[in-house]
């Protein structure tokens, strides 16, 4: 389900300088935090998790381990380095042992939201077994007619809607890109063409907008949510953050096209016989079939459940996303069966996710986040800063360091539980701590600058028809619209919703 499923980025070969000297480098980190002496105030356990977050940040940064292999030996350290810290209730007592560290490294996968992106991988599994996504994109195109600029809306539109119905941004646009470039193909375009840049570059980025916009569109969310339930013990219901995030990415989305079209106009105003041949695509798939209207069916219902929750009923997304997992695989009612379900089915990114939560819950539990939080907050001076200077500052911060990363299920994991406990810590009166991780998590998702920022970016990358150049370029100005709406939205929409502080 993730914008940023970690399982499709492509990697360096394995024996790369530049793995080595990743993996040398999180090694090194990893044993020099450990070897330095305790803080004041700082656990055992909690120096322990700060040595292995170290080792994860290189390791992610670097892609020096695949990042599913990466998941299996980040929990590995967790078990057998934090195995010989005493448990942070008894800092004077025996160590925890491997079997309490295994129920840390484990935890994760305890989580609600873990299920709910499991859930997520079979409905895209479903779409794509079903053809149901592709017919979609091209019956979208075929409305849009042969004007170059209106090719680039439909591609747009049909990533909107997609983003409801088609929880994982990778497998978004993994769809969308064989279609894209069909019509490059087709309309006998050079691949190398401003045009055929426009396009794709428009595809993956339009992607990574709506994955702020809907809750239920990428993982990262998903560990957002799973911190805020378990660590603030509160909910955010898909509605609510639709609500908050939707109008965001709906001008972001505006800002895009025009960003766009103007810094990489295309050469020609039409493409002749464009119309005819996105026709001809969509009569070669034939009439719908029954599964098709059988997991439509299932989907729009449960598009139904995720945006009522809380109004018309109280079954939470999870839930109501595993009982519409068992209906499409449900004998003579459903539309795969187990084996087809697991054709590329993304477990790494699972394990991935669950091992990320893991780590969180671990420097939240061993008191590291919170250490690192009180550091960040004196250093900063952001004890009785307002809300919009902490808002700002964080989101440069989240926006900077994702340059170094490929995965934004892995900046989540990493830094939403130092946002919770900077958050904490500060004094700003009837500070909103849940609405402000909320909107810091709406940053995690803006990757916007470099084709390795997300799989999504890698996917367009992939199709050759652009530099990286092109990507960094656009990709900078996107950002900086993105942060003056952020500014905007800051200082009127999100305050009037309450989400910044609390609202007397």
């Amino acid at each position: 389900m993730s914008s940023s499923a970690p399982s499709a980025t492509p990697a360096a070969p394995s024996g790369s300088l530049s793995k080595r000297l990743g993996l040398a480098g999180a090694v090194l980190a990893l044993i020099l935090v450990l070897a330095l002496p305790t803080p004041a105030g700082l656990p055992l356990a909690g120096q322990t998790m700060l040595a292995i977050l170290a080792f994860a940040v290189i390791v992610w940064m670097t892609e020096a381990l695949e990042y599913s292999a990466s998941a299996v030996v980040i929990a590995a350290l967790m078990v057998f380095l934090l195995a010989y810290a005493p448990s942070v209730a008894k800092p004077d007592g025996p160590d925890m042992g491997t079997g309490a560290a295994l129920n840390l490294a484990l935890s994760g996968f305890a989580n609600s939201a873990v299920a709910l992106v499991a859930a997520a991988c079979f409905i895209a599994s479903a779409m794509t077994a079903t053809g149901l996504d592709r017919r979609i994109a091209l019956t979208v195109l075929s409305k849009v007619g042969a004007k170059t600029h209106h090719i680039v809306i439909g591609a747009m539109v049909v990533g909107f809607l997609l983003s409801f119905i088609v929880p994982s941004t990778t497998a978004r646009v993994a769809c969308l890109m064989p279609i894209m470039m069909g019509f490059v193909l087709a309309f006998k375009v050079d691949r190398k063409s401003r045009f055929a840049a426009l396009l794709v570059i428009t595809t993956a980025q339009t992607a990574s907008i709506w994955n702020v916009g809907i809750k239920t569109a990428a993982a990262q969310n998903m560990v957002a949510i799973g911190f805020i339930e378990k660590q603030l013990g509160a909910q955010i219901t898909w509605g609510e953050w639709f609500v908050a995030a939707a109008p965001f990415a709906g001008l972001m989305t505006v800002a895009l096209f025009f960003i766009m079209t103007r810094m990489m106009e295309p050469e020609m105003k039409e493409i002749a016989g464009g119309q005819e041949t996105i026709r001809q695509q969509l009569a070669e798939l034939g009439p719908m079939t029954l599964k098709q209207w059988k997991l439509l069916a299932v989907v729009l219902v449960l598009l139904g459940f995720w945006s009522t929750e809380k109004v018309l009923h109280n079954f939470d997304t999870t839930s109501t996303t595993i009982a519409a997992v068992a209906l499409m695989l449900f004998p003579r009612i459903g539309v795969m069966d187990w084996k087809q379900s697991q054709k590329g089915f993304p477990w790494g990114t699972v394990v991935l996710f669950a091992v990320g939560i893991s780590v969180g819950s671990a420097l939240l539990q061993t008191k590291a986040a919170g250490w690192l939080a009180q550091l960040i907050v004196s250093n900063l001076g952001l004890q009785m800063a307002s809300a919009f200077v902490i808002l700002m500052l964080l989101s440069a911060f989240l926006i900077v360091i994702h340059l170094g990363f490929a995965s934004a299920t892995a900046l989540a994991s990493t830094m939403i539980p130092i946002v919770i406990s900077v958050l904490t810590a500060v004094q700003t009166p009837g500070i909103n701590i849940v609405g402000m991780t909320m909107i810091l998590q709406f940053v995690v998702s803006f990757g916007f600058i470099l084709p390795v920022n997300a799989p999504q970016n890698m996917i367009a990358y992939g199709t050759d028809t652009f530099e990286a150049r092109d990507f960094v370029r656009t990709g900078i100005v996107i950002t900086l619209a993105a942060v003056v709406l952020l500014v905007v939205f800051a200082l009127t929409y999100w305050p009037w919703l309450g989400l910044m502080v609390n609202r007397a």
